[in-house]
């Protein structure tokens, strides 16, 4: 009776998934996102962002969960072209909140970036990604710290040639 209730409203299976999906990213994904884009501080925006990510991945009540939508990812449930769709608009929403932040460092004098802030803003959206997956997978906070530490230096180190 239930699942008759619930397809009834959402049409399927598939509406459902794409309905927790959206939920998902109007509770978590955006307020992160729109956070991070209109911080005025520039790296420092970017590694505190990385820093809850694993902080919220790594420990309390929703650790080693993963993102519903890192998840999403890499996942079956990927295969319709609506959700497929729904991922490709979120992970641009990361990418753009990077850029933008990004682009505040560079107007900052903040370390020079190697590479131009859409590329960095595409590699910092996928090591989020990656953060989400390899949290779930039980890494630890320590490690994904050091990893995302590395990444920041990386985007930098002509500043320090």
């Amino acid at each position: 009776m239930f699942w008759h209730i619930l397809y009834a409203t959402f049409g399927g299976k598939q509406e459902l998934y794409l309905a927790a999906l959206h939920r998902y990213q109007e509770q978590w994904s955006r307020p992160a996102f729109r956070g991070l884009a209109e911080d005025r501080r520039g790296l420092p925006a970017v590694a505190e962002f990385f820093d809850a990510l694993i902080g919220v991945r790594c420990s309390g009540e929703y650790a080693r969960w993963g993102c519903m939508v890192s998840n999403a990812q890499a996942g079956a449930e990927n295969g319709g072209p609506d959700v497929r769709a729904f991922l490709d608009r979120h992970h641009e929403e990361l990418r753009e909140a990077l850029h933008a932040v990004l682009v505040v460092a560079g107007a900052e004098g903040q370390p020079a970036l190697d590479t131009d802030p859409a590329t960095a803003a595409d590699l910092l959206a996928l090591l989020a990604h990656g953060v989400n997956l390899r949290s779930r997978a039980g890494a630890e906070a320590g490690s994904l710290s050091a990893t995302v530490a590395a990444a920041l230096r990386s985007l930098g180190s002509r500043a320090t040639e």
